[in-house]
């Protein structure tokens, strides 16, 4: 599989490498979606073949899926309501915050829950991914009740947006996991993700944001020359 990467998904894998090394027998741990969680997911299934024993709780069926097929061991918020560490890519990664945009790959409302139930968030990304402000390429997605989601849009694009419909590659409404649509909303840099995230949240119809700000214990990032581990000021080392 190695020899098939790209470039890019090679630093991918680098970065998931580093990060499952936090990963310990007994420990409770959230599985991320996306590209770069992808590779965690798989890195994790190998060491679960190595005699590891964790116990998964996945953002996305995705996942799920993938975590069963490398027999990993599921279970719900039923069985655990605390999370030891969560293990997830992002779409950006604000310099020194290490605030976040997710929600690409559409799993943003999970995600955030099993952030929310996390003692420690661990983000992995390359090194296109770092920005100076949010918003600088990605949109924020924000997903919304089916239900009146002409009106959520309006009372989003107040709050000085572009939002705009997702749709999947066969031109359909793209509906998540949870049954919602998705608005991505262009607000271009950010320089107050915190209100931004307030405001959204306080929007009718809005039912997440991928706006993840002050979550991020820790970010492992790789680039050419290696991979590089960032804390925010704030944050305990694990």
């Amino acid at each position: 599989m190695a020899q098939t990467l790209s470039e890019r998904d090679r630093l991918k894998q680098a970065s998931a490498l580093r990060a499952i090394e936090y990963v310990k027998d007994g420990m409770v741990v959230g599985l991320g979606t996306g590209s770069t969680a992808y590779f965690v997911v798989e890195g994790l299934g190998a060491r679960v073949a190595q005699g590891l024993k964790i116990i998964g709780i996945p953002t996305s069926e995705r996942t799920a899926t993938q975590a069963r097929s490398l027999n990993i061991p599921l279970a719900t918020f039923a069985e655990y309501s605390r999370i030891d560490l969560t293990i997830d890519g992002a779409d950006e990664v604000e310099r020194g915050t290490l605030n976040l945009i997710k929600g690409l790959g559409g799993a943003l409302l999970r995600e955030k829950i099993v952030a929310a139930a996390s003692r420690r968030l661990v983000i992995v990304v390359d090194q296109e991914k770092l920005v100076e402000r949010l918003g600088e390429h990605t949109p924020v997605p924000v997903e919304v009740t089916q239900f009146g989601w002409q009106a959520t849009a309006v009372a989003l694009a107040k709050l000085g947006c572009i939002p705009e419909r997702r749709y999947t590659a066969g031109e359909q409404p793209f509906v998540t996991d949870g049954g919602n649509h998705i608005l991505d909303c262009r607000f271009g840099p950010l320089t107050n993700p915190g209100e931004v995230e307030r405001n959204i949240a306080m929007t009718v119809g809005a039912v997440e944001s991928g706006l993840f700000v002050g979550r991020s214990s820790m970010v492992v990032v790789a680039s050419a020359t290696g991979v590089e581990v960032l804390t925010p000021p704030s944050a305990e080392r694990l």
